[in-house]
């Protein structure tokens, strides 16, 4: 095993554009970091670099305490798995898995024996070793994928959006395979997707790229919880957050539905501006007819609701209200960075699914206000991000 040390990474194609714009990350030794982002934001440029498939145009780009830029990926010793199995297909499992180990002069056919079975056993494929891929599962051909980067006894595992090809309910049980199996390995390893299920469910760390560039580096629950900006708060989160004009009036930001105190934290910083983005989780929001309510602290308000949707564990309300066009426009911008339809002017409201709120009838809800984040139009700074790791809400 090894830890990658990325310094200011560069990849330019020609005179175009960079790919990727001076990246630097660690990914520590044994360390689960996820690259995620949109399409086209240089997440699977990143980790051809880091395995070699792609050369590096700047920085330095260090294995284990090796600087491998000149290094070809057979030198680099990692294991890839891409995301469309890349295996034999007149080769059975077995051969699959063992062909790494075939290539290596010196390792005996007891030792391939000895790695195959036991990548096997590790991967519940032991009954499938002798059939071709063509007869195996999606499922099944991606473990086999991963047998054959486990025998390699690589520095780190390198994962190119392994489960896109798969189907949903696959997909969560591969989720649950792969982070077992790395937990069990204890190998570095990172790991491409634009899914933010799988970034939020398996990362021990999650870098969120746009455009070639790294825009924050954390734990799941911190980028979920402490968004650096608006980019990310409207990427993590499903569904998204919510986002609203907020007037700045004296001590008070003034919301479609509601008024509420500034945020002691923001407070100067949010009176330098007239217009902001206030954004909001739907899970912060409370039906007040509910027992939770009880127990909330919070801001009420009424507003009509637009449409309501019962998913049995589940239920949310959608609620659309005006927004000026600085607003609009900065939304609108948002969604196309995010590979998104342009956004509606409305939040949506998480509620309980016992709650009796109706479509086109008013709704009294609580809002946690303590839980709103602020973002600067112009730039999409939040105001409200802690360098500590923990936002003042959690």
């Amino acid at each position: 095993m090894a830890d990658i040390a990325m310094k200011n990474i560069v990849k330019q194609y020609g005179d175009n554009d960079p790919a990727v714009r001076g990246i630097s990350l660690d990914v520590a030794d044994g360390e689960f970091m996820i690259l995620v982002g949109p399409s086209g934001c240089g997440k699977s440029t990143l980790l051809r670099m880091i395995v070699g498939l792609e050369e590096i145009t700047s920085g330095d780009m260090v294995i284990g305490g090796d600087r491998v830029n000149d290094k070809s990926p057979r030198e680099r010793n990692l294991a890839m798995v891409f995301q469309n199995y890349a295996l034999y297909p007149h080769l059975n499992v077995y051969e699959n898995i063992a062909f790494p180990l075939r290539l290596r002069k010196g390792t005996s056919d007891e030792e391939i024996d000895k790695a195959v079975k036991e990548a096997a056993e590790t991967l519940e494929l032991t009954e499938f070793l002798e059939r071709k891929p063509a007869n195996l599962s999606g499922g099944q051909r991606q473990r086999v994928a991963m047998g054959r980067a486990i025998v390699r006894d690589a520095k780190a595992f390198l994962f190119d959006e392994p489960l896109s090809n798969l189907d949903a309910k696959l997909r969560g049980q591969m989720r649950t395979e792969i982070a077992r199996l790395q937990r069990k390995l204890g190998i570095t390893t990172v790991y491409v997707t634009h899914d933010q299920t799988e970034a939020m469910t398996l990362g021990d760390r999650v870098a969120l790229l746009k455009k070639g560039e790294l825009q924050q580096v954390a734990t799941p629950r911190e980028l979920y919880e402490n968004p650096v900006n608006l980019f990310v708060a409207g990427f993590i989160g499903s569904p998204p957050m919510n986002f609203l004009p907020a007037r700045v009036k004296g001590d008070e930001l003034e919301l479609p539905f509601v008024t509420v105190p500034i945020p002691s934290d923001a407070a100067e910083a949010a009176k330098q501006h007239e217009l902001l983005i206030a954004g909001i989780r739907p899970e912060h929001f409370v039906d007040a007819s509910s027992p939770a309510a009880s127990d909330s602290e919070g801001t009420r308000f009424s507003a009509d609701v637009d449409v309501v949707e019962w998913l049995g564990n589940e239920q949310y309300a959608y609620i659309p209200f005006d927004a000026p066009q600085e607003v609009s426009s900065k939304l609108d911008e948002l969604a196309k960075e995010l590979d998104g339809e342009k956004m509606r002017s409305q939040i949506v409201v998480s509620l309980d699914p016992a709650s009796r709120v109706r479509e086109g009838e008013s709704a009294e809800l609580v809002m946690k206000a303590d839980r709103m984040h602020l973002f600067v139009p112009e730039t999409g700074e939040n105001l409200r991000h802690s360098d500590d790791g923990a936002s003042d809400g959690s």
